[in-house]
């Protein structure tokens, strides 16, 4: 990464796209075979994999070096998956879940892997009609990334909370912000980690798990943060699809500054005391529940009770802003409080539904309008 100095940092992101019907604006369950196809031919140096469900695709981008190249990618894998879906008869949506779908009318990839995740998890794996952004950061030893991953979990909430596009389930509003989390919640080895303090913690860890039979490796640890299995990264799982391009960019550019900063602290024996897990799970419901409307535990010495989200991403962003400069991405850090301040997906999302029925539109036809909302800021700078 540009001007990275002595802490370099690696970034690269998976994102999960529904397919959909352009007639009725529902889930296509038996998608063309020449999307995949055109993808595979078209994907250059990224994975463009099938997900669990077959009305799903998933981007995973190749290795990136600073912020404004992950911008690039992140252009370049949804202009793939967008050139390709439309030319065999479909739309691509970037959300967490899909206003309408119903998780009955869906159809698994006939996969192995896939059969016995569904014969384990049963109807908890067929309801989770979601898909999710992940972010991996490549940086420093195994040690400090394990420290430094433990030391990133109070922040994740805030993290989420600008993510949030999953506002709708099976065709209703769920009163979250982001349901997907619920969806994916009832699964065994989701949510946050507790606290690690070393690689050789976190191995001790797996290898229980792998000794009781409940995992083969890591990939199966579906924490909302983790060490990756594949890569030498730590991976952030915890957020939702973001809609448009520059909002998952901002997050991205969050994420790099606060591992950098947390790395020189992690270097000089400096990183703070961990809070209780159940405290950042708290703040986890709560950005779940209200995205950018939520108020967070307010974890300062001497003070408490909870702060606006705003308040606390602005101190945040100014702490990280050395950081930032340093990457390349003051930018688009400070991007996160245009968020706060217009809402995520979710908030449009909202506000496009309940104009619509305002207007007098049933509940379905709202939906649909929401869909074609979505399917247009998913498109949003691709071509830029």
């Amino acid at each position: 990464m540009a001007g990275n100095g002595d802490l370099p940092i690696t970034l690269g992101f998976e994102e999960e796209f529904f397919l959909v019907d352009p007639d009725s604006r529902g889930l296509l369950t038996d998608p063309d075979e020449g999307i995949f196809a055109a993808c595979e031919a078209n994907r250059g140096p990224h994975k463009i994999v099938r997900e669990f469900l077959r009305s799903q695709i998933e981007t995973n981008s190749r290795v990136c070096s600073s912020v404004a190249e992950v911008r690039a990618v992140l252009r370049e894998t949804r202009r793939i998956v967008i050139g390709a879906a439309e030319r065999h008869g479909a739309m691509v949506l970037a959300a967490s879940t899909h206003p309408l779908a119903r998780w009955r009318d869906q159809t698994p990839t006939p996969r192995d892997r896939y059969g016995k995740l569904a014969a384990t998890f049963q109807e908890t794996l067929r309801r989770a009609v979601a898909g999710g952004m992940h972010v991996h950061a490549g940086f420093a030893d195994a040690d400090t990334r394990v420290r430094v991953m433990t030391a990133i979990r109070r922040y994740l909430p805030l993290l989420h909370a600008l993510s949030t596009s999953s506002p709708f389930n099976a065709g209703h509003e769920t009163g979250f912000k982001s349901y997907r989390l619920t969806l994916w919640g009832g699964l065994p080895r989701t949510g946050m980690p507790g606290p690690l303090g070393s690689w050789a913690e976190y191995a001790r860890l797996l290898a229980e798990y792998q000794r009781m039979n409940f995992v083969k490796d890591g990939s199966e640890l579906w924490w909302d943060i983790r060490p990756s299995h594949a890569y030498p990264t730590v991976e952030m799982r915890i957020c939702d699809v973001c809609t448009r391009v520059e909002e998952a960019v901002s997050i991205v550019a969050i994420y790099a500054a606060l591992i950098r900063w947390l790395t020189r602290q992690a270097l000089e024996g400096l990183l703070p005391a961990e809070p209780l897990t159940e405290l950042i799970s708290e703040d986890r419901w709560m950005a779940q529940r209200y995205g950018v409307f939520a108020f967070l535990g307010d974890r300062a010495p001497g003070r408490g009770g909870r702060t606006d989200i705003y308040d606390q991403t602005a101190e945040l962003v100014e702490k990280l802003v050395p950081d930032a400069r340093v990457l390349g991405c003051e930018a688009e850090l400070r991007y996160a409080l245009t968020i706060l301040r217009e809402g995520t997906s979710a908030d449009r999302q909202l506000d496009a539904y309940r104009l619509h029925r305002l207007e007098g539109h049933t509940r379905e036809d709202a939906l649909r309008q929401v869909v074609d909302l979505v399917v247009a800021e998913t498109k949003e700078g691709v071509e830029a």
